[in-house]
């Protein structure tokens, strides 16, 4: 992968992850608490873009990281606390889904406002407990294949394979679990197996289900191959690390964290709350770019308009051009 197509994946995935966490942001302040959990999702991706992409941007130009060892830890810090926030949030959103559809008449207890700001805040600190060892055990590292400090997977064996059950495996389990219950009540619904159960499956509980999903499955789908790639490599890595080719492990990488890029597309095109919001913002951006010029073209058509200090009534000078 040449320079300058490493600069542009990075400018593409920081302005995209930036914008689609602006337009969640926008979006949860008009909406209700159970949306909690998709900020706390927006988050996650804001962090990974506020902090450790203008550093990566920075050793793509100077070709190589001359920052430091404090901003190479915060750097991979914020990477890997923004990767497992999402996964962790998914998991989150999901188990959510799970009792919303599955065990309706629990959930309003379950998913109180008080207790959705509590897991929530549970998230976020098993995020934190989760990405704590890296400091220790100094698998947080410059690659300058990727030209940022991020987990390196060949530090400890068994401490990767750890990462890659409890981060992804575990997860991702969780998270199919939860969808195939709703897949299956969804199923039953739509044949009427069990009519007298009453489930709360409106249309609208269904699209937001099916955006998370989508959701879920991109995320997995970008980031197995890392994985697995990391895996292999905790397994045996004498022998694999010198059989991956450079190009496989970059465009790994970069397929990973532009799951963050994705998010936005699939709100956008699955849910009508998001596509509002996408219209109405546009709008705004519209008019006050319109306000903006309106404003300059006043203000110039003004200074057009002020007489000179050069005339006045008393005493006229009278400016010859030249």
């Amino acid at each position: 992968v040449s320079v300058i197509r490493r600069i542009q994946i990075n400018e593409m995935i920081k302005i995209f992850s930036f914008r689609w966490c602006m337009f969640k942001f926008s979006i949860f302040f008009r909406l209700k608490m159970r949306n909690i959990f998709v900020v706390s999702l927006a988050i996650a991706d804001l962090v990974v873009a506020i902090y450790p992409y203008p550093l990566v941007l920075t050793s793509v130009f100077h070709n190589g990281w001359n920052l430091g060892y404090l901003h190479c830890q915060i750097s991979g810090f914020l990477m890997g606390l923004s990767v497992i926030g999402s996964i962790f949030n998914i998991t989150g959103i999901a188990i959510n889904r799970y009792c919303y559809i599955c065990h309706s008449l629990r959930y309003d207890k379950l998913y109180s406002d008080k207790n959705s700001l509590c897991y929530v805040v549970l998230i976020w600190i098993l995020t934190v407990v989760a990405i704590v060892p890296n400091l220790f055990v100094g698998s947080l590292q410059y690659d300058p294949r990727i030209y940022s400090c991020t987990f390196a997977q060949s530090v400890s064996s068994a401490y990767t394979i750890a990462v890659v059950f409890f981060h992804f495996l575990l997860p991702m389990a969780i998270v199919t679990f939860c969808y195939l219950r709703i897949w299956i009540l969804v199923i039953q619904v739509r044949r009427r197996v069990k009519p007298d159960n009453n489930p709360r499956l409106k249309p609208h509980d269904f699209r937001n289900f099916l955006t998370m999903f989508v959701v879920f499955v991109l995320f997995a789908v970008c980031w197995a191959p890392l994985n697995f790639i990391g895996l292999a490599v905790a397994v045996n890595p004498e022998t694999v690390i010198p059989r991956i080719p450079e190009w496989l492990f970059v465009s790994s990488y970069y397929m990973a964290y532009f799951n963050s890029c994705l998010n936005a597309i699939i709100y956008g095109l699955l849910n009508q709350n998001f596509r509002r919001e996408y219209k109405r913002i546009i709008v705004s951006f519209c008019t006050a770019k319109v306000f903006f010029q309106d404003s300059s073209n006043d203000a110039a058509d003004r200074v057009k308009s002020k007489p000179s200090p050069l005339l006045t009534n008393n005493n006229q000078v009278k400016v010859d051009s030249v």
